[in-house]
């Protein structure tokens, strides 16, 4: 089995175990039972439990559903705006690129990160929250792909030949663009799927993501950081899964780039 069908298997896997896998595991991931501190992975609690006496695997399961919904949402808002913005700067050029330039430098000007802790520590954060503000923060990359591809797209022949015809230019976006960019897209979106989960976690792990009771896998791995010395497992499974899904996505995201290489390079 290649990397990126075992990479594909591996997303399956976390995707069932997040938002099914409570249907298996009927334990409470909020329920605090004081006889059960900081026990370590057994059969009664088989990734062990927290300084609260909870129990990890379910709080896993539940912090997964907010982590991906925050991940995939936030990439597929940022690509979408990116994939608008740069399509349009690429195709209409002149007045709208300069104006697109101008807003993505303003943007890059401050790092992503600390743009992040800024709008973040005015807001009271929550999923949909940090959907937007994430999502605000990182559609600048695939924005400027879309819109080097699409300088490139509208120098050839048959998009000159559709624009003397008069052909619609919402129906050259969609019907002649969008198809020749949607590899870009889809490397971008998966991208940005592991780096909103990291941004997400980061800010989690800072005390300015989630807010309890709600729960991720980053505020469960800031949890375990006072106690790593004597219980490592209450940081090492939400920090695995964590790994597990942006590692994934990076090597899907690489077999899709080569693929789309492949295609220019035969073209």
């Amino acid at each position: 089995m290649n990397l990126p069908i075992f990479s594909i298997f591996v997303l399956l896997f976390v995707f069932i175990f997040s938002f099914f896998g409570s249907f298996f595991y009927g334990v409470d991931a909020y329920t605090l039972t004081s006889h059960s501190i900081l026990l370590s992975p057994s059969f009664e609690h088989f990734l062990g439990t927290d300084r609260l006496g909870r129990d990890i695997l379910a709080r896993l399961i539940e912090g997964g559903k907010i982590s991906l919904i925050i991940g995939v949402g936030s990439a597929l808002i940022a690509s979408v705006i990116g994939l608008i913005l740069g399509s349009m700067a690429g195709y209409f050029r002149g007045g709208v690129d300069k104006g697109f330039i101008i807003l993505v430098d303003l943007f890059l000007t401050f790092p992503t990160f600390f743009l992040l802790l800024a709008l973040v520590s005015y807001v009271n954060a929550s999923a949909w929250v940090l959907i937007v503000i994430i999502s605000i923060t990182g559609w600048m990359t695939t924005a400027r792909l879309i819109r080097s591809e699409s300088f490139s797209i509208t120098s050839k022949p048959f998009i000159k030949i559709l624009n003397i015809a008069n052909v619609s230019k919402i129906k050259i976006l969609f019907k002649y663009y969008a198809p020749i960019l949607a590899p870009i897209y889809f490397v971008s979106f998966t991208f940005g799927v592991g780096g909103a989960i990291l941004a997400e976690s980061g800010l989690s792990f800072l005390g300015l993501g989630i807010v309890a009771p709600q729960m991720s896998w980053g505020t469960i791995l800031s949890g375990g950081k006072d106690v790593v010395e004597i219980a490592w497992w209450v940081s090492f499974f939400p920090g695995l899964m964590i790994f597990l899904v942006t590692f994934s996505l990076i090597n899907i995201s690489n077999y899709l780039q080569q693929l789309t290489n492949q295609k220019q390079i035969q073209s």
